[in-house]
């Protein structure tokens, strides 16, 4: 079964392949859920790291409907993850009404290949889940990264199951989201074949800094999360015995 992890910076990346996880996607700001990192750390960790390398690209937080430039962006950004060798691209967009907007979903994919493609979390905000895993399979995307439309894909592991044999093959359902060493197996026994997971520990890396960042304290700067060796060592373990 393959595990995929979510790797915030050149350290993860590398405790991911330590750990033997089989792929993973690369982001910046885990905090919000993830944007492109930087051209610095791609290279870095493509050049390191021998298992696949799949890239993140989300121009910002927040929403996922982008206006042209960011749309641009995004493409510039697929571009150059390509030109550094990565195997894969983890991006999508989303119309106003929060359905898939498949022209330029669509384009992503298309100026992609012929790397992976997969449809991230945008996923989970889409109203009508079996219409959109319709819509992607039909402009040809390898996967999707979903949590089921809940809080955690243990919540959502009924949904998942159901998407999965709507998929019948057709394009991979990859849970993610609040997948431990104490659930993972419940998504082998489910049958999925992939699952997405970050293994974050929190570290304490600085007192209560002088003079703070940013001004509406959105973030904690006193800490940072790193993807666990440990912990992908004991999911890598439960789900490949």
């Amino acid at each position: 079964m393959i595990v995929e992890v979510c790797a915030n910076s050149f350290d993860s990346a590398i405790n991911a392949e330590t750990a033997g996880a089989q792929r993973i996607e690369l982001c910046a700001e885990l905090a919000v859920g993830g944007v492109t990192p930087s051209y610095g750390c791609i290279k870095k960790v493509v050049d390191a790291i021998s298992i696949p390398v799949h890239i993140l690209v989300r121009a910002r937080s927040g929403d996922f409907t982008y206006t042209e430039n960011e749309f641009q962006i995004m493409k510039e950004d697929i571009l150059m993850s390509k030109n550094l060798g990565c195997s894969g691209i983890v991006s999508g967009v989303l119309n106003n009404d929060q359905t898939i907007d498949i022209e330029r979903t669509k384009e992503l994919i298309e100026l992609a290949y012929p790397l992976n493609f997969t449809f991230h979390r945008a996923f989970d905000w889409v109203p009508d889940a079996a219409t959109a895993l319709r819509q992607l399979i039909e402009i040809k995307a390898k996967r999707v990264l979903t949590s089921g439309q809940c809080a955690s894909a243990v919540q959502g592991v009924e949904l998942l199951k159901t998407l999965n044999a709507q998929a019948n093959g057709d394009i991979v359902i990859m849970p993610g989201g609040g997948i431990k060493p104490n659930n993972a197996s419940i998504f082998k026994e489910a049958g999925f074949s992939e699952v997405h997971v970050s293994a974050s520990v929190i570290k304490t890396v600085i007192e209560q800094p002088k003079v703070p960042m940013n001004s509406q304290k959105f973030f904690d700067e006193t800490i940072r999360s790193q993807s666990s060796s440990d912990i992908i060592k004991s999911i890598v373990g439960q789900l490949n015995d």
